[in-house]
Order: structure tokens, then C-alpha cells, then sequence
């Protein structure tokens, strides 16, 4: 699988799942863009880390939530590197609680990042690919997406609709050579996950047939295998990395 001198955007790149997507990239000699919304140091890093693989990197700081700055940043991206070829939308968060104690800021602050984030950097990025008349736009969604889960309304509501989002701009965007994928992660192994009960941990791994978590790793492989020409006749469709949950 060889993604050299691609050049991708990763949201939320400077931590977790994003981090290790930006790495795998990086060390294909790939054009990264790093972006971030808090902590800059962390961002720097990822950068450094890329540079040392071979692949070449930049941050930006941008808020997904904000049309415009996603547009600047997809600009930003094809002045610096002359393409935009890859997109992973990965930026997320979680607000968890029961649906009669959520607040309704809750609930609109998840939808907003995961889901208007993502559309607003499709849309942002869909004009530049439609011009190159190629890209990729791989989604990162979840299994919780799939199956549900209780006091995540929010967040399943948000993963389900980045399936929905795939789905639809595959049948939009496949005429002008675009593929639009969706990962949905199982159980990995985060700072986000790391910080559940170890009771919540122990009925998860019960529900994994391989009987082991996954790596945020995991997923960076997956991204690249979809960003690359082995998957070039893949569209539309949710690539579902879980241990066998599912």
C-alpha cells in the first residue's frame, strides 16, 4: 500500500486515533496536515514525528465547526502542497449521559464536531477533488454507530450519521473519481477509553471475540489501505474494525 506524496488532511490529528493515522501516512512519505483545536505542542509533535519518518507536515488550527475556517484550511493545504487528496475525518467528542439527564448543549455540541464537522469538510474539500477529478474522504465513525448504546444518544446519533454522510456523497461524488469510506472502530484503546470504569472494560472484552482491544493502529492501517490504489474499487462502504463485536 503505498500513499507517497499524497497529501492529506487529518482533523483532530494531534492525539489518539488521528495521531496514529497522521504517523502511518507520514511514514508512507505522505503530505500531512495536521490539524488541532487545543494543544499545540502536541500538534508540533506529530509534526516533528512525521518529518523523522520521511513524509512531510504542517499544523493548523481550526475549529470543524467552522465552515470558513475549513475552507481556508483545505486552501491552505493545496497552496502548500499543489493537491488535496485524502481526507480523514476524524475530529470527535463525547458528552455521555442518559437522554433524561443529557443537556441539550450536550447533545448539540457532539452533533456539531462529529457530524456538521465532517460535512463541513467534505464540502470543503469536495470542490478541490472534484477539480482533480480524484480523492478519498474516509469517515471515521464507530461501531456504537451501528449497534447503539446506552447514555451515548449523542455520540451514536453523530457516528450512525457519518455513515448515513458516507453513503450519500459516495452516490454524489463517485461520477468525478471521489470514494467515500467509513472506518467504524471497536473497542481501541485511547486516553478516552482509558479513562472507563475497569468493570465498563471487562463487559466490553467480553463481547470481542478475538478477547483482545484494538489498537488505534488498528485504524491507521485501515486508512491507509483505503486511501490507496489496493482499494480502488471500494465506495460506499463501512469498514468495520472491531475484534469481531459485530
Amino acid at each position: 500500500m503505498k500513499n507517497n506524496n499524497q497529501t492529506v488532511i487529518i482533523t483532530g490529528a494531534n492525539s489518539g486515533i488521528g495521531k496514529k493515522i497522521a504517523l502511518a501516512f507520514g511514514a508512507q512519505k505522505a503530505n500531512v496536515v495536521v490539524n488541532y483545536i487545543v494543544d499545540e505542542s502536541s500538534a508540533d509533535d506529530v509534526v516533528t514525528a512525521i518529518k523523522d519518518l520521511g513524509g512531510n507536515a504542517i499544523t493548523y488550527h481550526a475549529d470543524v465547526t467552522d465552515l470558513e475556517a475549513c475552507q481556508t484550511m483545505v486552501k491552505t493545504a493545496q497552496s502548500t502542497f499543489d493537491s488535496v487528496d485524502v481526507l480523514v475525518n476524524n475530529s470527535g467528542i463525547t458528552r455521555d449521559n442518559l437522554i433524561i439527564r443529557m443537556k441539550e448543549t450536550d447533545f448539540d455540541q457532539v452533533i456539531d464536531v462529529n457530524l456538521k464537522g465532517a460535512w463541513n469538510m467534505s464540502k470543503s474539500v469536495a470542490r478541490v477533488m472534484m477539480k482533480q477529478k480524484r480523492g478519498n474522504i474516509i469517515n471515521i465513525s464507530s461501531v456504537v454507530g451501528i449497534i447503539g448504546n446506552p447514555g451515548q444518544s449523542n455520540y451514536v446519533a453523530s457516528k450512525a450519521g457519518l455513515i448515513g454522510l458516507t453513503k450519500s456523497l459516495s452516490k454524489e461524488l463517485g461520477l468525478r473519481g471521489i470514494r467515500v469510506n467509513a472506518i467504524a472502530p471497536g473497542f481501541i484503546q485511547t486516553k478516552m477509553t482509558d479513562a472507563l470504569d475497569d468493570d465498563v472494560k471487562a463487559a466490553y472484552l467480553q463481547q470481542i471475540p478475538l478477547n483482545a482491544f484494538g489498537k488505534a493502529e488498528d485504524i491507521a492501517h485501515a486508512a491507509l489501505f483505503l486511501a490507496s490504489p489496493k482499494a480502488s474499487y471500494i465506495t460506499g462502504q463501512v469498514l468495520n474494525v472491531n475484534g469481531g463485536m459485530i
